[in-house]
């Protein structure tokens, strides 16, 4: 059986939509579990592990504003990339989103190629640092000195959030945390 492209945690209380993002990653190859809202996903979280999370923001119980801020201040998942899926598209939200550190923001309703190319661009982000993770006392051991700067294709630094304000907009500053 191939590889997974990576594993993501699909949050949506909206079970059309929620299985809509997750037949669409699945197709593409990728390992999905769902949950139907924040607090759900909070309690799924550790066991499933995921490289990316897509989040909805009104939902019940926790919505996807506080679900993304505990995710961002937990240490075992702060590195975790999120992408709000939402269709709340006022540039006061895309703002919030920025604030708490969301790697991607999505407007409803979204092309689905579009959410499986930033899916898929976030997925192979978190790949990337998990191998300069795993290679990093080899690196260290064998480095001269060194450069900063983007680590892969995809120009993201370390520790940096690519910023994507929405599907089709150029790319954004995006709040820099600790990984």
């Amino acid at each position: 059986m191939a590889q997974a492209l990576g594993r993501v945690l699909v949050v949506d209380d909206d079970e059309v939509i929620r299985q809509l993002i997750a037949v669409n990653l699945t197709l593409e190859g990728f390992d999905v579990a769902t949950a139907v809202d924040g607090q759900d996903c909070l309690d799924k979280v550790a066991a499933i592990d995921p490289d990316v999370i897509t989040l909805d923001v009104m939902m019940p119980r926790l919505d996807g504003w506080v679900t993304a801020g505990q995710l961002r201040r937990n240490p075992q998942t702060s590195r975790i990339r999120v992408v709000l899926i939402t269709a709340r598209a006022q540039e006061d939200d895309k703002n919030r989103g920025r604030e708490i550190g969301v790697d991607a923001y999505l407007t409803k309703p979204f092309d689905p190629g579009e959410m499986i190319r930033v899916v898929r661009e976030l997925a192979g982000a978190a790949a990337s640092e998990a191998r300069e993770g795993e290679d990093a006392p080899q690196a260290r051991a064998s480095a001269s000195g060194g450069t900063s700067g983007p680590d892969n294709e995809t120009g993201y630094s370390p520790g940096s959030s690519p910023g994507l304000p929405e599907a089709g907009g150029p790319p954004a500053p995006g709040p820099h945390r600790a990984a």
